[in-house]
């Protein structure tokens, strides 16, 4: 309804009158032209008949509306019905409650704008003879079919012969901004004319007119007033740099809701839940609904905004993709009987029961508590109780006239509002304000309101427009906190609009990850959800087209904001550092709106005579009158109030304002908005077949897109991700992103699931149907487990997996198995051959779900199970970051050298597996080993030396997650036993995860590791056996101490949720105890005096000798490096030399001595008659060079694995 140029600066755009068609009669759903009487019975044994047929809803009709249409806005006369009256067609008795009801509903369209309505429902007497014989005969056969006789007289039974029929009739006015209260009033007085005994001083035509035509929309930054039928109306818009004009009061939804609730209920719709209002009452559907939508500022609401829909439209609820849509509450139903599709991601707001049911896992608003705290201090200066649960005044209209009770007092009242009283005539009335409050406000004349009730109700309307703008202002500060440097971070690659547009859905246009990287720790997990959503996105896409078309009007008044808190922040520009700030503009923006509301700047031209013909408009005191069409059609510019009405439009700005909730006028702006919607907002209301079949087409088609572009972009972080790991770039993406990412696939699978759903058990869509399937197999599904020559068990199927989230002692609700069951295929790379073997019960498939289902689309679905499957090229570990409580059992099998594997049947080995949350214990290796859920890192391998051949030259080790399918595997290539190699009953080895590729391979029980995955020891070993033989091997090894303590250092200078694995850096291939062992055997003679393996530990035990008999080295660091020597050989682990010497090198980095202890190694008299002159231990310069470096890790804090210092108490 926003109409061409010439509409667009009208206060209103229709006026329409919704009611009963006489000539029609009356219609059900059920049937047409139920006035005929035939097949009465079908409708009477149908639906709602246990009530009586003047308490059930009929279909109502548009019984006018003016103009007809609007240039480039035809009229929509089904939707506007639809929305006027949602429950159609109400009759009344005498013996029922009659009192007038207020509602307001919304108009999306295409291009993101919007349009209002403001609907007065009233009841009139029904005159049509045929309307009342139809009303008695339902009445008359409702009792006869349902047995009751003699019932008239009783509730909801008629008789024409002794009660008064009524029917609802409603009056709309459509208008481009939400002027509730102008809207309201105009309504009201309209209606109150009607009802009056006495007539109105001119036709309704002409104040109907007058709206329609004559009163332009007040300028921004100003206010206009006007004349309704009984008194002026006053109507207000925010100017430049004030919030958008948001009049439904803020006030209400909070006292319903409380602060709690709000907040809890914006951060749903920020992230886009789907959002569900429920309400007895339309307008507080609507209340709430506005109320979160201005709380959204700067950003807005992209996918389906419906506040009010209307039986018709409730197969909306199918929609799966976020929506924001009210439905009433029928007298007596409950919660469960609203049977709703999509529960897993619903937000469901109980207005009346004061409750808001957010989906599992909601992340908390940044600063939610110091935002609560200054919300309740707004609420509480207004004398509004925070915790909410207060009734809002009800949306029924006073039938009282508000006419003073002379002209007099009404041009007083007048001249007071426009600032005209001054002296002693502004002190009188100020008096009479005063006199009437005490005295109780005493009746001015019997059909008016009192003065006092007259200054009541304006103080009441600027209160509530004051809290409204400064609870606003709250948010809108909180959120210039949150993204004021939003635009160093958005990327700007495109070279013009055009190439933007085409590879808009393979541009990233905003970082991120540097975003994120930069904000508190505590806002981490709602702005990663928040940055995915498409409300974001569109904020992003409109700051990058700003190089080539206008801004968007509430971005360039959010930017305009920014501009100018920075020109006065005098604080550090790091928002981490930034403390809670409260809004600084309360007052401010207080007295704006004050100065606005109490002094008019504009007047209207009066409602004047029209061009009537003789005899019409007459007045007919309860009913409101048939209105001349002619007349009201089109603007009448033939008389003497033209010239002003052109004049006061030419007065108006002809271009688009901030303040305007409209897009920009621009064509490479309408290029971009019609390019970004998939979703076409103008056929939600269309109830035709074609247009319902077309809207689940278009979300079929949505649901596929949505599923491409998520795996898309899952793809591309993950393989960033990958590369950064292997060194080859910086970090893109943080543990939480990634389980952002991953989020939101189980919503959209969930949305998919839910699409076309009758039969639900639970609140999860897909879980139901997994449990259906479950149920289906029956006894086909076996949890036995099958092992073909010694190959490693097969990954589980669906239903074994199902099972084991059924066992899991989490508590989780059905949401909660149901993304842990999601998590659980995509690490297994398993989530789309699952889904695709849960389809294959066609059968079941048509039993659960309606027609036009996504899944019951074939080819779509294929599509959608494709773009799955290409998640199976990267891995996940998912589930095992997120479920880590959970004990999943281990298989270990110990792998020896092929030539030596007899020696394993006298060998009873023990081994204890361990990661960041613990360890099993020390179990036998011919028993499941049971563990929590987590990344294995270290693993302790033992024997009881029992016997004379009780050793044995270990390989590896080669653990299998039962579970999850994933096989570590633990390099050794040392002996094992007494008398061979360094002599460990114990050793502690360092694991890896078999990378996808190599699974096959090393997944056997027995033979040799394939050679991509042989031991680093081995290596190792090859590489000693040549120190010192070259002088160049020197630099490789300082080369290798650099790059190892390097890595230390990265490790902590990442984000926590990135870091990798510590033990590995420090114990593993390439990490500081091997690094460091090379170095300390760099240059060491008995290396080649003896040809046999020699042992840093045997070097560093020595050196305990001299350095007790040495005077010169007394002092602290020589007094720990002997105690922690000592500690190690009198632990009572037998972990042999190599294991002691690791245990060395891990204490003294972890306590901050290591750095101390090697130039006391250095300076030893044993070092010069052991190594070299080359060696590197003698060479001062390398010594000073590596203690620098190991002081650096000082500064950081390191935690060692319990398995990795077990038995030595320092």
């Amino acid at each position: 309804f926003s109409g061409g140029r010439s509409a667009s600066c009208r206060f209103a755009h229709y006026f329409v009158v919704c009611g009963v068609d006489t000539e029609t009669g009356l219609e059900s759903p059920c049937i047409n032209r139920i006035t005929s009487l035939l097949n009465l019975s079908v409708c009477l044994s149908g639906e709602g008949f246990e009530h009586s047929p003047v308490r059930r809803s009929f279909k109502s009709k548009v019984l006018a509306h003016y103009p007809e249409n609007t240039d480039r806005n035809p009229f929509n006369k089904d939707a506007v019905n639809m929305l006027c009256m949602p429950r159609g067609l109400s009759f009344r008795t005498q013996a029922d409650r009659l009192d007038p009801q207020f509602h307001s509903f919304t108009i999306s369209f295409d291009d993101g704008t919007r349009s209002y309505g403001f609907v007065h429902t009233f009841y009139e007497e029904v005159t049509s003879p045929q309307i009342i014989t139809a009303m008695q005969t339902l009445c008359q056969m409702h009792h006869s079919l349902a047995g009751v006789s003699g019932c008239f007289g009783c509730v909801g039974s008629f008789d024409s012969t002794r009660d008064t029929l009524y029917v609802s009739k409603a009056l709309c006015l459509v208008t481009p901004l939400p002027f509730l209260q102008a809207s309201r009033q105009f309504l009201v007085q309209l209606h109150q004319a009607v009802t009056s005994q006495t007539a109105p001083p001119l036709p309704l035509e002409s104040y109907i007119h007058n709206i329609l035509y004559e009163v332009p929309l007040p300028p921004p930054g100003r206010s206009l007033r006007f004349h309704g039928v009984q008194g002026p109306i006053l109507c207000q818009r925010p100017g430049p740099g004030e919030l958008p004009l948001g009049e439904y009061p803020l006030g209400d939804a909070f006292s319903l809701l409380g602060v709690d609730n709000m907040v809890k209920l914006l951060t749903c719709a920020l992230l886009e839940t789907q959002v569900l209002l429920y309400s007895s009452d339309y307008q507080r559907l609507m209340t709430v609904a506005e109320g979160i939508n201005t709380l959204l500022f700067p950003f807005q609401w992209q996918h389906i905004y419906l506040p009010i829909i209307s039986a018709p439209l409730h197969h909306l609820l199918d929609a799966p993709v976020p929506f924001l849509m009210g439905i009433q509450r029928r007298d007596g139903a409950q919660r469960s009987s609203l049977n709703l599709p999509h529960e897993a991601n619903l937000c469901f707001v109980d207005i009346d029961n004061h409750c808001v049911e957010a989906p599992e896992d909601l992340p908390q608003f940044p600063d939610q508590t110091e935002l609560i705290q200054e919300l309740s201090e707004v609420l509480l200066q207004f004398g509004l109780p925070p915790q909410g649960g207060v009734i809002a005044k009800p949306t029924t209209t006073s039938s009282s006239s508000p006419r003073l009770s002379s002209l007099v007092l009404e041009d007083l009242m007048e001249d007071r509002r426009n600032g005209n009283l001054g002296g002693e005539e502004l002190a009188v009335l100020e008096r009479l304000q005063a006199l009437a409050r005490r005295c109780g406000g005493g009746k001015m004349s019997d059909g008016g309101k009192t003065l006092g009730h007259v200054f009541e109700e304006e103080e009441e309307e600027l209160k509530a427009a004051k809290l409204n703008i400064q609870l606003r202002e709250v948010f809108a500060g909180h959120f210039a906190a949150m993204f004021g440097r939003y635009d160093d971070f958005v990327i700007h690659s495109a070279l013009d609009l055009d190439s933007w547009l085409s590879n808009r859905e393979g541009m990233f246009n905003f970082d991120k990850g540097s975003f994120l990287s930069v904000q508190p720790t505590s806002h981490l997990h709602f702005l990663s959800r928040f940055l995915e959503t498409s409300m974001f996105s569109s904020f992003v896409d409109g700051k990058v087209i700003s190089r080539w078309a206008d801004r968007e009007p509430l971005q360039q008044l959010f930017d305009s904001r920014l501009e100018r808190e920075r020109l006065y922040d005098t604080g550090s520009e790091d928002s981490c550092g930034c403390l809670y700030r409260k809004c600084t503009t309360l007052f401010e923006s207080g007295q704006a709106i004050e100065r606005r509301l109490l002094k008019a700047d504009h007047t209207a031209i009066h409602p004047h005579l029209l061009d009537m013909r003789i005899g019409q408009g007459r007045h007919h005191p309860g009913y409101f009158p048939k209105l001349q069409a002619d007349v009201l059609a089109q603007a009448q510019n033939t008389n003497k109030w033209s010239s002003r009405v052109t004049a006061s439009r030419r007065s108006e700005p002809k271009r688009s304002t901030v303040s305007d909730q409209s897009g920009v006028d621009n064509e490479q702006r309408q290029k971009y908005t019609f390019a970004r919607k998939n979703l076409r907002q103008s056929k939600l209301l269309d109830l035709t077949p074609q247009a319902i079949t077309q809207t689940h087409r278009e979300f079929v088609d949505g649901l596929l897109s949505e599923c491409r572009l998520k795996t898309k972009r899952m793809l591309k972080e993950r393989m960033g991700k990958e590369s950064v790991e292997l060194g080859q770039g910086e970090a893109s993406i943080t543990g939480l992103q990634e389980n952002t990412l991953i989020h939101g696939l189980c919503d959209l699978l969930e949305r998919t699931w839910g699409h076309g759903l009758q039969v639900k058990q639970g609140k999860s869509a897909l879980w139901s149907h997994l449990l259906h399937y479950q149920a289906a197999q029956g006894s086909n599904c076996s949890d036995q487990r099958t092992v073909d020559d010694g190959a490693l068990p097969l990954r589980g199927l669906l239903v074994q997996d199902m099972r084991f989230i059924q066992t899991m002692s989490e508590g989780l609700s059905d949401v909660g198995q149901a993304r842990a069951w999601i998590h659980l295929a995509l690490e297994k790379k398993m989530l789309s051959q699952h889904l695709k073997e849960l389809l294959t019960n066609q059968e079941l498939l048509r039993q659960l779900y309606k027609p036009h289902a996504f899944l019951l689309c074939e080819e779509e679905r294929e599509q959608f199970l494709f773009h799955l499957l290409s998640l199976n090229t990267v891995d996940y570990l998912c589930f095992t970051r997120v479920f880590t409580s959970v004990c999943i059992p281990y298989r270990v099998v110990i792998i020896p050298m092929k030539k030596l594997s007899i020696a394993m049947a006298t060998v009873d080995p023990w081994v204890c597996v361990s990661g960041e949350l613990g360890d099993s214990g020390p179990m036998e290796t011919n028993t499941e080993t049971y563990s929590y859920c987590d990344l294995l890192s270290t693993l302790q391998l033992g024997q009881e030396n029992s016997g004379l051949l009780a050793k044995c030259l270990i390989d590896c080790v080669m653990v299998y997650n039962e579970i999850t399918g994933h096989t570590y595997k633990f390099p050794c290539g040392r002996w094992l036993g007494k008398g061979v190699g360094d002599g460990s009953l114990e050793r502690v080895l360092i694991g890896q995860l078999v990378s996808p590729g190599a699974e096959e391979d090393a997944g056997r029980l027995t033979g040799t590791p394939p050679p991509e995955l042989a031991s680093p020891s081995q290596s190792v070993r090859i590489v000693l056996g040549s120190l010192g033989s070259r002088r160049m091997l020197s630099v490789e090894v300082q080369e290798d101490m650099r790059e190892a303590v390097n890595n230390l250092v990265k490790h902590f200078h990442k984000p926590e949720q990135e870091r990798g694995n510590l033990t590995v850096l420090l114990c593993g291939e390439g990490g500081l105890v091997l690094c460091l062992e090379k170095f300390l055997l760099h240059g060491l003679k008995s290396n080649r005096l003896f040809q046999r393996n020699v042992f840093v530990w045997d070097f560093t035990a020595d050196q305990m000798g001299d350095l007790h008999g040495s005077i010169l080295t007394k002092g602290p660091p020589c007094d720990l490096l002997c105690h922690y020597v000592s500690a190690i050989n009198a632990s009572p682990r037998n972990i042999g030399k190599e294991g002691k010497f690791q245990l060395f090198v891990c204490l003294g980095i972890r306590d901050r001595l290591l750095s101390l202890w090697l130039p006391l190694l250095a300076d030893c008299p044993l070092t010069a008659r052991t190594y070299e002159d080359g060696a590197l231990l003698r060479d001062r310069a390398a010594v000073h060079s590596l203690s620098r470096m190991l002081h650096t890790l000082n500064e950081f804090i390191i935690t060692l694995e319990t398995a990795l210092v077990k038995g030595v108490d320092l």
